[in-house]
């Protein structure tokens, strides 16, 4: 079993875990439960917690026969799912010991790649964020205090105080409106509409700003995963960073597990294929199978014919598609690379099809 599959088990065992171990958690703060049955929910945490020991175990195992980068988080959380709840057996008495397995609500945390963007992308767009809960600030204290003002003579048990009116501000600046505090006064109801209105816009920038920031890190990781592929193919190891950057934004990645088809005898010859990892076998009358660095499919690409051979993954493979209208533009800005590409058609053309 290869390390990326164990990873996709072991997190699927996690969450099945934390899922398991947080419903029990809840189960337990039923009042009306038997003793028997708040006997067996205790058993249920102590299994899921000798399972998050015995992952502990295994992770500091790993950590001390090779260094393993970024794993820190990893760590720290699965130290915290083990002692908490320890500590809580040994110094918490009654119904609320169970409760510090809460803990466990940071596994999700263990290992998720979507957190670790969301902290690049929350550090990225600090100085922004920060810009717009400053005015998300200025915002709700000059509505406590301008509510304060208009409404204190007439509702001085909801407005008495800045800080009473403070409750008020954040739910009409949040456009919750619990409706339990309601100005009275006319000028008192034009505030609160002023104050909602500018909760929806600085509720919006707040979105923008995130929205923006995950679609630009998105974007970022893409373009490095893509120019580490491309620049495995050979073929284009001899490019200038410029045009190498045009490739990178033309050429698409895809992984084909073993067995899959890639492309069928007929089809509609639209993209041709570069081999990045692994061997492919095309069908031909005398089979013939490419390897690293190899491409197919540029016959039916250049001619428009349809496919003159099916080709399949003899194994797993990484490949970098390149479509018929990205072909022209390869071949503008890199001539010699659309040359390599139209001398091997014309070389196939002569020989039995590969592609």
């Amino acid at each position: 079993m290869s390390a990326l599959s164990f990873s996709k088990i072991s997190a699927s065992l996690n969450a099945l875990l934390a899922t398991i171990g947080l419903a029990t958690v809840a189960a337990l703060t039923t009042p009306d439960i038997t003793g028997q049955t708040r006997s067996a929910l205790e058993i249920v945490l102590a299994c899921v917690w000798a399972a998050y020991v015995l992952q502990l175990v295994e992770t500091l195992i790993m950590q001390r026969k090779r260094d393993i980068h970024g794993r820190t988080l990893e760590i720290v959380v699965d130290v915290l799912s083990v002692l908490v709840p320890l500590a809580a057996f040994f110094f918490v008495r009654g119904r609320d010991q169970s409760l510090y397995c809460a803990i466990w609500l940071l596994k999700p945390l263990r290992g998720s790649t979507f957190f670790r963007l969301l902290g690049r992308v929350l550090t990225k767009e600090a100085r922004n964020l920060i810009g717009v809960t400053s005015i998300f600030v200025i915002v709700l204290f000059g509505a406590a205090l301008a509510a304060y003002v208009i409404e204190r003579d007439v509702q001085p048990d909801k407005f008495g105080s800045i800080p009473l009116a403070m409750w008020w501000a954040v739910v009409t600046l949040s456009t919750t409106g619990y409706g339990d505090e309601i100005p009275q006064s006319f000028a008192g109801r034009v505030l609160a509409g002023l104050v909602m209105m500018s909760g929806i816009g600085i509720f919006a920038l707040w979105a923008g700003i995130l929205a923006t920031g995950f679609y630009e890190e998105v974007r970022r990781q893409d373009f490095v995963r893509n120019w580490q592929l491309v620049a495995a193919v050979p073929l284009f190891q001899k490019l200038g960073s410029g045009a190498l950057i045009e490739i990178v934004r033309a050429l698409r990645p895809r992984v084909v597990p073993a067995g899959g088809i890639i492309c069928r005898k007929g089809e509609a010859g639209d993209q041709m294929f570069f081999i990045v990892e692994g061997r492919v076998s095309v069908a031909t009358p005398n089979p013939v199978e490419l390897g690293s660095g190899s491409f197919f499919g540029e016959m039916a690409l250049i001619t428009g014919a349809p496919r003159s051979a099916t080709v399949s993954a003899t194994t797993e493979v990484s490949l970098l598609s390149l479509y018929s209208s990205d072909f022209q533009m390869l071949s503008s800005s890199s001539p010699e690379i659309a040359d390599v590409i139209r001398r091997t058609a014309l070389e196939r053309r002569g020989t039995p099809p590969k592609s």
